[in-house]
């Protein structure tokens, strides 16, 4: 898979284009979760993705500057579309990565659903919120502190 990390105004057309139809396939459809899935943030956010080796989207994150969403920055939008091969996890490594070197976190804070808590306590991510419900679909705050 090939890396590839834009900001905002980086994005072609074609590109952002691509990456709202994904996120829309899976958040709102597949998932059935009516919210506002387009939102500013998009405009302040580093958006992460892998292309596998057909060329098609195979995971996408966001990643967004302290006070953007959260007070700290944060990382939002994960989506492992090729689940099962360590997309997931790659994406999030690099989310991680990306936060800490190009905006300086040294907190990253992530709204994860319930069901995929323990694939973040793996990359060492601690629950710091009670569950809540986002979009129908329950949620918890976890946080990543730099060691």
């Amino acid at each position: 898979m090939d890396f590839v990390a834009k900001r905002f105004n980086e994005l072609s057309l074609d590109e952002y284009h691509e990456l709202l139809k994904l996120r829309c396939a899976v958040f709102l459809v597949e998932q059935q979760s009516p919210y506002q899935e387009v939102d500013d943030a998009d405009k302040e956010a580093i958006h992460l993705y892998f292309r596998n080796g057909e060329g098609a989207l195979g995971a996408y994150a966001r990643v967004l500057p302290a006070g953007v969403t959260h007070p700290t920055a944060s990382i939002g939008r994960v989506i492992a579309v090729d689940r099962g091969c360590g997309a997931g996890r790659r994406i999030m490594e690099e989310a991680i990565r990306i936060a800490q070197e190009e905006l300086d976190a040294d907190v990253i804070t992530i709204e994860a659903q319930v069901q995929a808590r323990g694939f973040y306590d793996k990359l060492g991510f601690v629950q710091t919120s009670d569950e809540f419900d986002d979009g129908g679909i329950p949620h918890i705050e976890m946080q990543l502190k730099r060691a």
